[in-house]
């Protein structure tokens, strides 16, 4: 598949061929909910707990005698029945995980590529940096290429900390290296910024 590739002045510089393989293949739906089922299951830290009625302080002494008051016996001020005891069968801390074969996930993250290829979503644009950190000059980046305001990834082949801390600032643009990106990233983001090197980046990740 043959797309235009821009300047940072939103000029066509060139064009550039995006492997089928990657960019054009048949987006295969549930391989990419079950790659962004995983992800959102690792994001959660199950740290979440109740005390039993053995972790309650205090509930050492028996309330009152076992016969004689004409009420239920108690052992415990703990016990769960009373306000102040513990909890029966409450949460307690553990791992959430979810094990995907690296194929599927693989899949996964082209089919989510390709999906956002079909869509015309995808603007590779020429390498570009900034001498300094400026939101500006990525503002300015961004509506030469008429997608500020959208929500948009943009893809670098390597560490670019300029590039990247001029963008953090920017609402609805994430960044990140491109071998980085999880199927998450590229569906919950409608326009795909990658820099003409990231591309290759790809390839070289999911194969050609």
């Amino acid at each position: 598949m043959i797309v235009d590739v821009y300047t940072i002045t939103g000029q066509k510089s060139g064009q550039i061929e995006l492997p089928d393989a990657i960019f054009n293949a048949d987006p295969h739906e549930h391989a990419m909910y079950m790659d962004v089922r995983q992800y959102l299951t690792h994001q959660r830290q199950g740290t979440h707990k109740t005390k039993p009625r053995a972790e309650v302080s205090g509930g050492g002494k028996k309330p009152w005698k076992q016969k004689g008051r004409g009420t239920a016996r108690a052992g415990s001020s703990r016990s769960p029945v009373w306000v102040g005891g513990g909890n029966v069968h409450g949460p307690q801390p553990h791992k959430y995980s979810l094990g995907l074969p690296k194929k599927l996930k693989r899949l996964a993250r082209k089919s989510a590529l390709s999906l956002r290829t079909r869509e015309n979503n995808i603007i590779v644009v020429e390498d570009f940096a900034f001498d300094a950190p400026k939101t500006k000059n990525m503002v300015s980046a961004l509506k030469s290429l008429g997608i500020y305001g959208e929500k948009t990834l943009q893809l670098l082949p390597t560490d670019n900390v300029p590039v990247y801390r001029s963008s953090s600032n920017i609402e609805k643009l994430t960044t990140m290296v491109a071998n980085h990106v999880s199927t998450y990233d590229i569906l919950s983001n409608k326009k795909l910024l990658i820099h003409k090197s990231a591309v290759e980046k790809l390839v070289q990740t999911f194969g050609s």
